[in-house]
């Protein structure tokens, strides 16, 4: 008899299983690769994302950044939002303000600015897309500025400060606003 897994199963605790049922070999496909980057999805989130009520001056479809809360929420109608648990910049690389989404793209690639290639050199100069790549499974891209809304190969700094002034979410989350912003989205950013 072949043993069932049934839905839903976190992907750690997927990839637990398998390592005890599975060649060594066939266990790195699920550390990288297509199956790796389906199970990012699967990863369980240190803040669940939830429907709250709202009462805001925002209109629906706008995202609003609260930066002291590390909190994320998109505008719905009737007074509610969603809110989404995010990372943000560190003490001297927090801001605030209204931006634009002006592009969106699925597993980005990454170039560091040049600023934090002087403040750290060892980061490579690219980096394609992938589950290892610190941009993680979506970016919206905030007017010209170098600041992203980002998913994160590293999902437990969520709720913390530890960025460069891009906003990272949960892969998980990312994928999931990525669906509901559109190019041209108003997103602002609070202290």
């Amino acid at each position: 008899m072949t043993p069932r897994i049934l839905a839903p199963v976190c992907g750690a605790a997927l990839l637990a299983l398998v390592q005890q049922t599975v060649p060594a070999q066939a266990v790195s496909l699920l550390e990288s690769g297509p199956l790796a980057d389906f199970l990012t999805v699967f990863r369980q989130q240190a803040v669940p994302r939830q429907t709250i009520g709202w009462n805001s001056p925002y209109k629906p479809g706008t995202v609003v950044i609260s930066t002291s809360q590390r909190r994320l929420y998109y505008i719905l109608p009737n007074q509610e939002a969603i809110q989404y648990g995010v990372g943000v910049g560190r003490q001297g690389f927090s801001w605030s303000g209204t931006k634009t989404v002006t592009m969106k793209k699925e597993w980005p690639s990454w170039r560091p600015p040049e600023q934090m290639l002087k403040r750290r050199p060892d980061l490579p100069r690219y980096m394609a897309g992938g589950v290892d790549n610190p941009l993680g499974a979506r970016a919206l891209y905030l007017g010209s500025s170098l600041y992203r809304i980002h998913g994160s190969n590293e999902p437990e700094t969520i709720g913390a400060a530890v960025s460069s002034g891009c906003i990272r979410m949960t892969n998980r989350d990312v994928i999931d606003l990525y669906g509901r912003v559109k190019v041209g989205t108003k997103v602002v950013v609070l202290p």
